[in-house]
């Protein structure tokens, strides 16, 4: 069942300006998996089970950080082979919320970004709901932004594409990245 978003929140985020945006984006996945393949599984900017979304990073550290992040939580930091996929993106209607955009929406800590999904996901919802097609966010994990496509908003033939990828070396990338 699906909540019934705040008609102020609509509202508030209706008032913002679109933006564009042509660029690259950096995606992690297993080497076996599609980059182009979204989740419906919910995240920082979209419930569980609500849309298919797509989360990206404005930075290659960018998507590292998040994914390094998750996997070193686990027991045992997974062995898996995952690539670096670059990907090129052409959207006409999108969401840039910065800091201060956050805070007026009722994101009033920034750290909220890294663990309290239950202010940001209202925000990605309502920009769904509103047309848009992602949002421009910063990053909990890296001094960057990132890009949540919201996939039933794009044409996959003509607005994504993957442009290289790469295989990650893990131990080469955390000794000189994490502390």
């Amino acid at each position: 069942m699906r909540k019934v978003l705040d008609p102020a929140l609509l509202e508030a985020i209706d008032g913002l300006p679109s933006t564009s945006f042509e660029g690259f984006v950096w995606r992690v996945t297993w080497v076996s998996r599609d980059p182009l393949a979204g989740n419906e599984g919910g995240g920082r900017w979209s419930p569980d089970n609500s849309f298919e979304t797509l989360y990206t990073s404005l930075e290659p550290n960018g998507a590292l950080s998040e994914i390094y992040f998750h996997l070193s939580r686990a027991p045992v930091f997974s062995s898996s082979r995952m690539n670096l996929n670059q990907l090129h993106v052409s959207l006409d209607h999108v969401l840039r919320l910065k800091k201060q955009d956050l805070h007026d929406l009722g994101v009033e800590d920034p750290l909220a970004l890294r663990a309290e999904y239950s202010t940001t996901q209202p925000l990605g919802a309502a920009a769904h709901m509103l047309d848009y097609q992602g949002l421009i966010v910063p990053s909990a994990r890296w001094d960057c932004e990132n890009l949540v496509l919201f996939m039933d908003r794009i044409n996959l033939e003509t607005q994504l594409k993957v442009t290289e990828y790469k295989e990650i070396n893990w131990p080469a990338w955390r000794e000189s990245h994490c502390e």
